[in-house]
């Protein structure tokens, strides 16, 4: 899709009127009728407010799911069936996008050219990747003794709970919705309290496209009381989350305190970016690892936010990295020649300038960047913020900081290299440097991390997985294994 700024001017324009929750098939206020507002990153101004659900709320939506998946309404639909309404909601979101994009741009402050791709375009290529699965998942026959027959079933668990974040929704969402709703589940999801509009319309146009009443609920409101209640709910067999890891620990303690849900927690990372002097175009693998921090302010869950740089190349490959950081154009999301646009929200702002103080504190050094943009316009912006001499005990080396902040660390051979790379609790994503096919297959296996990028960074699509090792969580998102979430195997051994 050409972006049209005109376009875009005038649905910047359209008010949002008041959300409510999505339960069963309808759009009700929650039982308090209390609400939240909803501020935009973009100039501060108040956009609309949402339902905030209470334990009640959240207990109605699960008890929903679980009668429309026990009564079949959806499980045991025909698959090509079930096939053609996930194609038919990947159409309307198609035909939605840019609505969509906008909403999404004025709630989260993504910049729009990201959010047309990585938010409406990822959320209806992956759901309708799913969809063409479907018919396509055959189960086993197992090789027995000839008096026997083991066939393996493929059965979808019953009741999943997703809990979404706010830097890409539409986008995470997806990968959480298509393979549990083509494998035959019913989903609770719970947008982030600060990224929810653009969740609330997508399940709209999922009832639109032919989901049956209670298989796709949307329930909006603070973690502290939605999630909770998701969380402790015997009622629900699944439990997927990306967000913090504070939070997944929370779900993984709820789930043994209740009816041990299944949880697959994605959990961040502090990924590393390792650049070798052998780079065949050391200057555009600087321009890609701007791209891979400062896109979307650094709100990334794979950015490549440790820079490991080898020492002979440091200097000239951080004064072209900075350059392109420099040149980046930083401000409202809503103009498509904006390259990052706002940070989501107040609170991560102050997080972000205070990661930059603390890094200075413990001996590094403030290459450029570490102040607030455009702080007349009301909004959150920062500048992209590079930070050298970073040693590997530092905080900004081991904390997910979650905003456009890199810091720098070089290494002298592939040993040091390796052991940097290794050397936080996180292992997401990575980046490797080189022109030495032999290297890079070494490096790959010697990176503990989930996804390792070589000689790019960023844009794996929805045929490979993602997902962490240590403290970056379980599980996988994207792809067929995503099944494995949602699929229980079910033995039947029969005596002929």
């Amino acid at each position: 899709m050409v972006l049209d700024q005109n376009k875009i001017n005038k649905l910047r324009e359209i008010d949002i009127k008041p959300c409510g929750l999505l339960i069963d098939g309808k759009i009700k206020p929650s039982q308090s009728a209390e609400t939240l507002d909803i501020f935009s990153p973009i100039d501060g101004t108040q956009l609309t407010t949402i339902a905030s659900a209470s334990h009640e709320d959240a207990a109605l939506a699960v008890a929903a799911a679980r009668r429309a998946f026990d009564d079949g309404r959806w499980c045991n639909m025909p698959p090509a069936a079930r096939k053609q309404i996930l194609f038919r909601w990947a159409e309307l979101i198609e035909a939605e996008a840019l609505e969509l994009a906008v909403m999404g741009v004025r709630d989260n402050g993504t910049e729009i050219s990201m959010a047309l791709k990585a938010e409406c375009g990822s959320a209806a290529a992956t759901i309708r990747y799913y969809a063409e699965a479907i018919d396509k998942l055959y189960g086993q026959i197992a090789p027995t003794a000839p008096a026997f027959l083991g066939l393996v079933h493929n059965e979808p668990i019953g009741v999943v709970a997703a809990i979404i974040p706010w830097n890409f929704p539409l986008m995470i969402a997806a990968w959480k919705l298509g393979p549990a709703l083509a494998a035959g589940n019913s989903v609770v999801l719970k947008p982030s309290e600060m990224a929810s509009l653009s969740l609330l319309r997508l399940g709209e146009l999922g009832l639109q496209a032919g989901l049956p009443d209670g298989v796709l609920n949307v329930v909006t409101g603070k973690g502290s009381d939605v999630g909770e209640a998701l969380s402790h709910s015997m009622d629900v067999d699944v439990m997927v989350f990306t967000g913090s890891g504070a939070t997944g620990r929370r779900l993984l303690e709820a789930s043994a305190r209740s009816n041990l849900k299944r949880c697959y927690l994605e959990l961040g990372g502090k990924s590393a970016n390792v650049v070798f002097a052998d780079t065949k175009d050391l200057a555009n693998a600087a321009k890609v690892s701007a791209a891979g921090i400062f896109r979307n302010s650094g709100q990334v869950c794979v950015a490549g936010s440790r820079l490991l740089v080898e020492k002979s190349v440091h200097d000239d490959f951080v004064a072209e990295l900075a350059k392109c950081a420099a040149d980046m154009k930083i401000g409202d999301p809503l103009d498509i020649d904006t390259q990052s646009g706002a940070v989501n929200n107040a609170t991560q702002l102050a997080q972000n300038l205070a990661f930059v103080e603390t890094a200075q504190s413990e001996g590094g050094t403030l290459y450029s960047g570490g102040k607030q943009l455009h702080e007349q316009t009301g909004g959150y912006y920062m500048e992209p913020t590079i930070i050298t001499d970073v040693k590997k005990q530092h905080t900004v080396a081991q904390k997910e900081v979650f905003g456009p902040v890199l810091a720098v660390s070089t290494f002298k051979d592939e040993a040091e290299a390796i052991e940097l790379a290794n050397s936080t609790d996180f292992g997401l994503s990575g980046g490797l440097w080189t022109a030495d096919i032999s290297r890079a297959h070494k490096m790959t296996r010697a990176m503990r991390t989930g996804v390792v990028h070589v000689n790019t960074y960023g844009g794996a699509d929805i045929s490979v997985p993602m997902g962490g090792v240590k403290q970056s969580g379980n599980g996988h998102d994207k792809s067929l294994h995503a099944f494995d979430k949602y699929i229980d195997l079910k033995t039947a051994w029969i005596k002929l």
